[in-house]
């Protein structure tokens, strides 16, 4: 007690001037009068000092008044949640010992009788499709019960696809807890967390000596709930469980909530990495969702009314049911902390609205000026939330160079690596204006498709540009991919300028890495004028491509929808291969990652012949993975190829019927024919199926790419060549997990996701644009 005297004397001598107290009292004050709570106490924190800490009203009402402190105990009811059972997963994630993506089955065996797609991910962001509690009738007790009853429960839904706030997920969690560690959930957060912590008035189950520091809670047989778990379940239970149980005070929330804001430390005690940290508090919902939840923490849902109308989307907290509640900023590095005994003496009150002003008023009171911290992508993926459709005037790195009268240009022997795409905004061609402007343009490069765009051969020819006569050579001939040394010769200057679609195997980005290579080797400068990424560069998805799958269809160690310009990959792949080229990229103006091509203003060329719209390269990487089968058509020779697939084994409703009966996020398929006009099965009608992006910012093309090669294998199973993919796809793990025929599309898809971390750690130096 006189340690604990101690500790909050030091911390409210360092306390500042804080301007909210009075605003936070009338709020406070008018609560109690109005019979919403008894009492309340209030810390808030800011810059490692707490700032403001004050107890208001009643600890209890009935059977007589008490007056609320400082250091009041109280049933903090679902904060269990975050600061014990999250807590707990978050050391044993840390450790090793559990994976996110793993099916709870891993480590609950008998969960759904060893039979269950619900992942430990599922179960943390509220995803997993399990009802909000256990059935509490007819009466049950003791802890191995509940959790028997937790284990069987039946979902109501298919996991990924809703969200529904349930204890009977982190029940499941709390048992995981006991399991891998060989401690009951209150024994290991008491070590890992609580102890380390100083944090000496949290824990479960209070001892006797505590119950005239407990505020109690609501009034069953005329007595009030004090130092016993509100909440029936817990109660049930023995009073340990990972939703709730857990009894603590404004000052030992204070201490954890200074550890989160440090990144995992606090007073040199270190609990987990910041990577942890940052992992756990930023999304994790499933990416096609507009609700925003940490892995147990809230960020934006209908349950984070405590953040307030000032703090930033992008902080994080939780709610207690019987009144108690925790808000954390990392980006001005601040906390709210409100505790209450709202359902004293009785429930059905409403304290949302109190806990929004609260936080409103100390977020003003602290200088809040940001509506969006940084929020980390979007769970593994780096997918941008809450896109807003924007409208403006984009300028290519062509454009940008034009209007300086390509100076950098001038004097130099250009070579100039390019196709029909090299346009500026008003559609002028890139050789044309640098002609104009009087640079030196000595020959043209081409890709794949030509300069023209219009071939959909092996070999393109070399040529002549006729209306310069420049000399065009083609970089897209059996035994020409890369860029000729003696091609090189008299060349001072190469500048890339192409249009990319953002899939790794669109053959143009090998084309400027190769082109890049011999540049590295002749000490030519290269210049890249950048282009936006035209289905957006905040999405990454798919297969990381294998060191041992490199090919022309894929020549970099990306996933398949990258998430790059193409001169943020010059940079990259620059860095990364130490080539050392003088590389100078033109960066794009006016365009932000999350903008679609058609936010831009530019003009849309169809970048080859079978990418003639924007749906298209939405769809490209999903369904482009397995066109190099023989015996499928991916539209190539039709009027909508990459929106559509069939072949002459596939029966078009039941394949559309398997596909929609997973709600695929963002698309829907339905059952159609189709007879291509050349390539596979030209000239013959088979049935297949057409594919509608019903919102592009929810699809996810990796999604659709792995429920599509599962459907393959279950409804024909041996009718998809995979080996003759193994390029497209890029991993040789994802192709043995689809060809055994038994793999869960989703669990796929977050197992591709968190392997892609790495990949978004290692491109975030690269980047460009926000």
């Amino acid at each position: 007690m006189k340690l604990f005297i101690l500790i909050l004397t030091a911390l409210t001598a360092t306390a500042q001037p804080f301007s909210g107290g009075p605003k936070i009292d009338v709020q406070i004050e008018e609560a109690i009068r109005s019979g919403l709570i008894p009492g309340a106490v209030v810390c808030i924190g800011h810059n490692g000092k707490v700032v403001y800490q004050k107890a208001y009203g009643s600890k209890s009402l009935v059977p007589a008044k008490s007056p609320m402190l400082e250091d009041t105990i109280f049933d903090a009811a679902s904060l269990t949640k975050v600061i014990a059972t999250t807590s707990s997963i978050m050391k044993l994630f840390e450790d090793g010992k559990i994976s996110l993506t793993d099916p709870v089955t891993k480590y609950l065996p008998e969960f759904q009788g060893g039979k269950s797609n619900i992942t430990v991910r599922d179960l943390m962001v509220h995803f997993s499709g399990l009802r909000p509690d256990v059935d509490l009738k007819p009466a049950w007790s003791g802890y191995d019960t509940g959790i028997h009853l937790a284990l069987i429960d039946k979902p109501t839904g298919l996991p990924g696809t809703r969200f529904v706030y349930s204890d009977i997920n982190f029940l499941l969690l709390g048992e995981m807890v006991k399991r891998l560690s060989g401690k009951t959930l209150d024994a290991f957060a008491s070590e890992i967390i609580f102890q380390p912590l100083g944090m000496s008035q949290t824990g479960f189950t209070p001892a006797a000596s505590l119950r005239g520091r407990i505020a109690p809670t609501e009034v069953e047989e005329n007595e009030p709930v004090l130092g016993v778990v509100h909440d029936p379940t817990a109660r049930n239970m023995g009073g340990v469980a990972g939703h709730a149980g857990l009894f603590t005070t404004a000052h030992d929330l204070s201490l954890f909530a200074e550890m989160m804001l440090n990144s995992g430390e606090l007073n040199g005690t270190h609990v987990f990495s910041p990577q942890t940290v940052r992992k756990f508090t930023t999304p994790n919902s499933p990416a096609h969702q507009s609700i925003l939840r940490g892995l147990g923490w809230d960020i934006d849902s209908p349950f984070s009314g405590n953040r307030g109308e000032l703090f930033p989307i992008g902080s994080y907290g939780h709610t207690g049911f019987t009144g108690t509640s925790l808000w954390i900023d990392p980006s001005s590095h601040s906390y709210v902390i409100l505790l209450t005994n709202s359902v004293h003496p009785k429930r059905g009150k409403n304290i949302t609205p109190l806990r929004r002003s609260i936080a409103t008023i100390a977020a003003a009171a602290l200088g809040i000026k940001s509506q969006r911290a940084e929020v980390n992508g979007y769970g593994d993926n780096g997918a941008a939330r809450r896109l807003v459709n924007r409208n403006t005037q984009t300028l290519n790195g062509l454009d940008v160079l034009a209007a300086e009268n390509f100076a950098i240009l001038s004097g130099k022997r250009v070579g100039l690596i390019t196709n029909h795409t090299g346009i500026d905004r008003a559609g002028a061609r890139n050789l044309d204006l640098m002609r104009k402007a009087g640079v030196n343009v000595v020959a043209v490069f081409t890709p794949e498709h030509g300069l023209q765009g219009k071939l959909d051969q092996e070999n393109v020819e070399d040529g002549k540009d006729e209306a310069t006569g420049v000399v065009v050579h083609s970089l897209y001939q059996p035994k020409r991919r890369k860029l000729p040394v003696e091609l090189t010769k008299g060349i001072d200057t190469l500048v890339f300028d192409i249009q990319d679609v953002g899939a790794r195997f669109y053959t143009y980005s090998c084309t400027l890495l190769y082109a890049m290579e011999t540049a590295a080797t002749q000490k030519i400068p290269f210049i890249v004028l950048d282009r936006p990424n035209p289905i957006t560069a905040s999405r990454v998805e798919g297969p990381m491509l294998d060191n041992n799958l490199h090919s022309f269809v894929g020549c970099f160690d990306m996933p398949t929808r990258h998430g790059l310009t193409f001169g943020e990959l010059a940079q990259m792949a620059n860095a990364e291969s130490k080539w050392n080229v003088d590389l100078k990229v033109i960066p794009v103006q006016n365009w932000q990652r999350a903008d679609w091509f058609d936010a831009t203003g530019l003009p849309w060329r169809d970048p080859s012949p079978n990418m003639r719209s924007l749906n298209a390269a939405t769809l490209y990487t999903a369904l482009a993975p397995f066109e190099a089968s023989k015996n499928l058509s991916v539209g190539r020779g039709t009027d909508a190829p990459f929106e559509q697939l069939g072949a002459d084994w596939i029966n078009g409703r039941d394949l559309a019927a398997l596909l929609n009966s997973h709600f695929i996020p963002g698309v829907r398929i339905y059952p159609t024919r189709l007879q291509p006009a050349s390539s596979n099965f030209s000239g013959k009608l088979i049935e297949g199926v057409r594919f509608v992006l019903t919102d592009r910012d929810q699809f996810s093309s990796a999604r659709l790419a792995m429920e599509l090669a599962v459907a393959f294998e279950k409804l024909y199973p041996g009718k998809m060549d995979w080996e003759v993919n193994r390029f497209l796809l890029g991993s040789r793990a994802t192709l043995d997990v689809i060809k055994r025929g038994d793999a869960d599309p989703r669990l796929l898809t977050e197992q591709l996701d968190a392997q892609n971390e790495k990949y978004l750690t290692r491109r975030a130096r690269y980047l460009l644009y926000h």
